[in-house]
């Protein structure tokens, strides 16, 4: 058996339930190498609030250059609190935003697929989410999270004033727009942009980008493209998820809408999500993965979170970041078998089926990895 070149990956497991989730995954990754010969080399640190407990910042530059030099950066989740009264630079969230940032992922990518197995897991009557799979493509780096001016500072009258600034450009626009266009060829040809154009200037110039774009490039002609405002988008999904494919938005909206399409699977712990950047002249593009769940301090250390959304996520990584799609699919198809047997998580837990801690849940798929090789 061939091997090919060492990839290196870059764990970080963060806080909370991070460490447990991103174990399950090394087991995977271990089976790979063995079984597939993929010879990923793990590298595995520190970000969010552990790395504010021992350096007293929440990613080193260490850390940052190692994600620099990695194929792609698994990232567990961050945050907690124990550090709510940080200042605001110093949160374990800060990581998460310098990565994005600075590694340039522009472009963040999450599915809300309701298993087949989990139709009854979902607080949705199963005829509104079977067969629910849509892809939200959500603009990362720009809008209210990153604007400037931004700020608390004090006013007349001993009040304070927080200050935030939502603001885009065509360009930041377009791109992500692109990304959207360029999946929906590959799905059902239908993509519907996200905005508050009625209200928001910004709003207003994404809506003109998309369809600027949509109209000028032949290669969409065969897209069905179609405007929502986002809070109609928002009712749209918990009335009729079904209509929608890809949902193309900017960072504030894709960050609830993203959300609240998770749970129409029936956990935020089945839930993967990959940010991209745009290819570098080598066709190279830096990307992160991580689950759409956040550290659920509450339960970490009790062996009880459900692995799957961060599993999700290294499939994602497979996919998207070094085109492995036979292995994509072959882990897919594992955690489906798994669901199939009747493993569940406490987070999807149903009468007549086997509670299962985090560990055994990752156990149970590899062992279904196994079985398909």
């Amino acid at each position: 058996m061939i091997k090919i070149k060492k990839r290196k990956i870059l764990l970080l497991p963060g806080d909370g339930i991070g460490p447990e989730v991103i174990q399950e995954v090394k087991k995977v990754i271990l089976w790979l190498n063995s079984n597939k010969s993929l010879d990923f080399e793990i590298d595995q640190d520190l970000a969010g609030g552990c790395s504010y407990d021992k350096h007293g910042t929440p990613i080193t530059d260490e850390v940052f250059y190692k994600a620099l030099e990695s194929e792609f950066v698994m990232l567990g989740a961050v945050g907690g609190p124990k550090w709510d009264n940080l200042d605001f630079s110093k949160k374990p969230e800060r990581a998460l935003l310098k990565l994005r940032k600075e590694l340039k992922l522009f472009a963040n990518l999450r599915p809300a697929i309701c298993f087949e197995q989990l139709v009854d897991a979902s607080t949705l009557k199963p005829e509104i989410v079977s067969g629910l799979d849509i892809m939200i493509v959500r603009e990362l780096t720009g809008g209210i999270y990153f604007g400037e001016p931004r700020g608390i500072k004090p006013i007349e009258n001993g009040e304070r004033k927080g200050i935030n600034t939502h603001s885009y450009t065509t360009s930041e626009i377009v791109r992500v727009a692109k990304v959207a266009f360029d999946l929906a060829r590959k799905r059902s040809n239908k993509v519907t942009s996200c905005d508050k154009s009625n209200v928001m200037e910004a709003g207003q110039l994404w809506k003109e980008e998309v369809q600027a774009l949509y109209d000028e490039n032949k290669a969409y002609k065969e897209i069905e493209l179609s405007h929502m405002l986002a809070d109609n988008c928002a009712m749209q999904l918990v009335r009729n998820p079904k209509q929608f494919d890809v949902i193309v938005t900017d960072n504030l909206f894709g960050d609830m809408l993203s959300d609240e399409a998770a749970m129409l699977t029936g956990s935020l712990g089945m839930l993967p999500s990959a940010s991209l950047s745009e290819k570098d002249k080598n066709g190279r593009i830096r990307s992160m993965y991580e689950p759409c769940h956040g550290s659920a301090p509450d339960i970490a250390g009790k062996g009880i979170a459900n692995p799957i959304a961060m599993i999700l996520s290294f499939a994602m990584a497979l996919k998207y970041s070094l085109n492995f799609d036979k292995e994509s699919e072959l882990l897919e198809s594992a955690i489906k078998l798994v669901l199939k047997d009747g493993l569940r998580t406490a987070d999807i837990m149903e009468d007549g089926k086997k509670n299962v801690s985090t560990s055994d849940m990752g156990d149970a798929i590899v062992a279904k990895l196994e079985l398909q090789k």
